[in-house]
């Protein structure tokens, strides 16, 4: 499942996606050998797991903000998916660890349901069909929020480097944004302004992460929160090592011991040239360790 990889969150992101995959075509499927009308399937399964366009129902079923982006009813549609996330997500954990791929990837889900509900309720000529509009689901916000991220962090990053040289992220990007551009010139423009709002939000996550700002600290602390009820054992180690960490260790903001490290700007662009081209995972410790300290002092 890890693929050898602890705590692989772009596989566990992949693995949640094909569970519901699986769970809601199981029922689909006992559904109509039973007999059923299928209808009755999207109407009291499926519906109630997605974003629906009328305000009104997102309030009686305030989940599924969270369970659409993990929701696909189609193979292709699925299929189609879980490429892109690949593609992007693993471009993003290579660069970045295992921290940011949840967090962006919530994040761009969330906004992109918010402003489908909002884009389909606030333009009279989509609010006038509103019934025909079919409800909000899959990971497309959220996966486009990976793609803008990551593209921001290295747009120069080449993938398919057997193709003379290799294809640079932002023209997979471009090709990706163009496909939901154009849908906002039809019924289905909530769903292109959800994706690209959840493009949007990748751009402003990234950006903020560049200049030292986390959005995805508070979504760690609540998780490791969450998990220390289960385990109190835990919560006491994990209050120790704070307390070591803030009160011998960072005592007046400063490590008792640091490697000092003479910047140079040029090697710094070499080695970000690097990550732009092989990716993070082909630098040396050393190449690791000055960029590191880099970052710290000139705020990289």
């Amino acid at each position: 499942m890890l693929l050898g990889q602890e705590g692989n969150t772009l596989m566990w992101l992949i693995a949640i996606n094909a569970i519901m995959f699986v769970l809601v075509n199981f029922v689909k499927i006992s559904y109509f050998l039973g007999g059923f009308d299928v209808a009755a399937y999207y109407r009291n399964v499926l519906g109630w797991v997605l974003v629906q366009p009328e305000a009104g129902k997102l309030l009686t079923r305030p989940w599924s903000v969270f369970t659409f982006m993990f929701t696909h009813d189609g193979v292709w549609h699925m299929i189609s998916n879980m490429l892109w996330l690949w593609a992007f997500g693993y471009v993003l954990q290579d660069l970045t660890g295992n921290k940011l791929m949840a967090p962006i990837y919530l994040y761009g889900g969330l906004v992109g349901a918010a402003f489908f509900v909002i884009t389909v309720n606030a333009f009279p000529v989509l609010r006038s069909s509103i019934d025909s509009i079919a409800p909000l689901q899959g990971g497309g916000a959220a996966i486009m929020a990976v793609a803008v991220a990551t593209t921001t962090l290295a747009p120069g990053y080449r993938i398919f480097p057997m193709l003379h040289g290799g294809i640079p992220l932002w023209v997979l990007t471009l090709v990706f944004a163009a496909i939901d551009y154009a849908l906002i010139a039809s019924e289905g423009a909530g769903i292109g302004v959800a994706h690209l709002a959840g493009g949007l939000i990748g751009f402003l996550f990234m950006k903020n992460y560049q200049s030292g700002h986390d959005w995805s600290l508070w979504m760690h602390h609540l998780y490791d929160w969450f998990m220390n009820l289960f385990s109190p054992k835990a919560a006491v180690q994990a209050s120790q090592r704070q307390a070591r960490k803030e009160f011998f260790y960072e005592q007046g903001r400063r490590e008792p011991f640091k490697k000092a490290v003479n910047l140079n700007q040029q090697r710094i662009d070499e080695i970000l040239d690097k990550i732009s081209q092989k990716g993070m995972a082909h630098l040396t410790d050393e190449e690791k360790e000055y960029l590191q300290q880099a970052s710290k002092e000139e705020g990289l």
